[in-house]
This record gives C-alpha cells, structure tokens and sequence, in this order.
C-alpha cells in the first residue's frame, strides 16, 4: 500500500511529504469556488515527486458549469489524477446519482487524458449510490484499517482517517504502478 494525504484551504501550503506518494488537493467547489492554497499545495507535492491529484466538491445543479470551472482552474499535467467529492453540502443537500454520473463523464470529455475517480464515504455507497459509477475508479473514505475498508467494489485509494489530517493508502504496488496507471488514462 502507498501512502498519501488530501489537503486543502484548511491545511498549510508547507504540509509534510515524508514517507508519501500522493496528495489529492481541494481544487473548487460548486460553479465558482476555487482553493486560494491551490498553487501552493499543488507545488509542494510536485517538488516532492508525488503523484498529484485535484478534487472538487460536487453540488446538485448545473453541473457542466461545475465541471468547466473545474478543469479550468486544475493544471492539465499527465499523470495527474482528477476526482469528483460526492457528499453532503453545508446546507444539507447532495448530487443526484444522476449529476454525480454526468459529472463525472463531462470532465472526462473534458481532459480524456486523464483519471477521473469518484470520492465518496461508505455510507454514500452503499445506502445513497445506485449507479456504482466511479469512473476509472473509486476513492472510498471509510475510518477504519488502512487498507481495509469494509466495502465489496473494488477500490483504488482509501480514506482512512481525518486525524489529524485525511490520510489515505492507494491500492498499488509501488509508487511507479501508480505512476503508470495515471498517465495510462
């Protein structure tokens, strides 16, 4: 398993990269967010060699404008790896599986040479999903064993806990699989 973290406007610029191989940052959200830590972040990983993937937080509606401001505020690097956050708002609402799936295809017809993966807890897969649409794979948050989440889909990257920071494991081989895998879009 390798070993990686998330970040985002909530955690420094300069975040440790000892002993990682990835780190996935907080991009947008909705149609005009945008992390004000984004360069930042993005440079310390890639002057670590890690392999960087951007995310963005999915709201219900308008979602091709969600997914334009997306790709057009994200570097477009091969290998870097795009996913979409399918969870609950601050104001209690969510994507539809619908939006989620359009989404999810509309930025990868956006930047066909990349990974475009879909985010999301265990509890949304199981009780909310009904597509199991992930496309070219799944990011599961589930805080338990790192590398053990208690799902049956088969799973690239795992959320293992918030504390003190979003950690997560990558189900590759090595730090060149990965590698690989996300410039192989």
């Amino acid at each position: 398993m390798l070993r990686g973290i998330d970040v985002s406007a909530y955690q420094p610029s300069s975040y440790d990269t000892d002993g990682l191989s990835f780190v996935f940052v907080k991009a947008t959200e909705g149609r005009s967010y945008t992390n004000p830590k984004l360069s930042a972040q993005t440079k310390r990983a890639r002057d670590a060699d890690l392999v960087v993937g951007f995310y963005h937080f999915l709201w219900p509606g308008d979602l091709m404008a969600q997914a334009e401001h997306f790709v057009s505020r994200t570097p477009e690097k091969r290998g870097d790896i795009l996913a979409v956050d399918w969870e609950t708002t601050g104001g209690g609402t969510r994507a539809s599986n619908a939006e989620k799936d359009r989404f999810i295809k509309k930025v990868k017809e956006l930047r066909p040479h990349h990974r475009v993966i879909l985010y999301c807890n265990r509890d949304f897969w199981l009780n909310v999903d009904t597509t199991s649409y992930d496309g070219d794979g799944l990011w599961i948050a589930d805080y338990v064993t790192a590398g053990k989440p208690r799902i049956q889909a088969k799973w690239r990257f795992h959320q293992y806990t918030d504390d003190p920071l979003d950690k997560n494991v990558a189900d590759f081989s090595s730090r060149s699989a990965l590698k690989e895998w996300a410039e192989d879009a």
